[in-house]
């Protein structure tokens, strides 16, 4: 995959100031939020940085959280570290390409992967299936 880099003049003016703060400076939107956490059709969760494919809906469960949460993501979509922000070593995830903020993977999903990789939803577009 070929990455993008941009400065971050350009990242803030191709993107809306919430997806800027979530994708670039690592933000949060508020639980149960977003309309993606109850988006329940066929279809691709894509970047909303770039576009990349990162997950698809079959892989998409209810948490209860309030965040887009899914059991697994579409190969080689994310790369990760750790973060310790909270005085908490977690999992973040990040674009592979964009190297865009995601969310955070816990060890307390569905099988068959035990993942809960907890998206905001501000992070993702979504592609219907035709």
């Amino acid at each position: 995959m070929k990455k993008i880099n941009k400065t971050d003049e350009q990242w803030q003016s191709d993107l809306t100031l919430e997806e800027y703060q979530i994708l670039r400076k690592e933000g949060t939107e508020r639980s149960f939020s977003h309309p993606f956490n109850r988006e329940h059709r066929k279809g691709t969760f894509v970047c909303a940085g770039c576009d990349t494919p990162l997950f698809t809906s079959d892989m998409k469960f209810d948490s209860g959280t309030g965040w887009p949460s899914f059991f697994n993501h579409i190969e080689d979509a994310f790369v990760t570290k750790v973060d310790k922000k909270l005085f908490m070593s977690r999992t973040e995830y990040r674009c592979a390409v964009c190297d865009g903020h995601h969310g955070h993977v816990f060890p307390d999903g569905p099988q068959p992967t035990g993942q809960r990789y907890c998206n905001n939803g501000t992070a993702l577009k979504f592609i219907p299936d035709e």
